[in-house]
């Protein structure tokens, strides 16, 4: 199943954006590759082929590699019964060590949790945005 990534904007900035944008060219490219498999082949596969993994309750990491640079970014999951699911990124990461880093994990939580206290009319305000964008693509 297709699934899209999202992006929510702080101070009209997203911070993945921001990330990505300022990756090395071979890093970026490699990242939005595996940003756009998985959205082309669902999370089943995705979490098979390892381009995602589990933190921790609704809470992911997209994986990306490029020899020995390795990259995340971290997601969430939200549902309406309206305008479906869902994927947010929250922000990414270059990572140094083996296991991800709990500031990482931390700053993934804030985030989500952030988002996910505005008023319900805002968070569907958004995502009826979303889904009117992809509409008009």
């Amino acid at each position: 199943m297709k699934i899209t990534f999202r992006t929510i904007k702080i101070n009209n900035k997203s911070i993945v954006e921001e990330f990505i944008d300022h990756l090395p060219e071979k890093d970026r490219v490699k990242l939005l590759e595996v940003i756009k498999k998985t959205q082309e082949h669902g999370l089943e596969i995705a979490t098979r082929m390892k381009w995602v993994k589990k933190l921790e309750n609704n809470l992911f990491e997209l994986r990306s590699q490029q020899s020995n640079n390795i990259q995340r970014v971290v997601y969430f999951h939200i549902f309406d019964s309206e305008y479906g699911s869902n994927y947010i990124l929250t922000h990414g990461f270059t990572k140094k060590s083996q296991k991800t880093p709990t500031s990482e994990i931390q700053r993934g939580i804030s985030i989500r949790e952030d988002f996910l206290k505005q008023p319900i009319e805002t968070i569907r305000e958004i995502m009826k945005n979303w889904k009117e964008g992809d509409e008009n693509a």
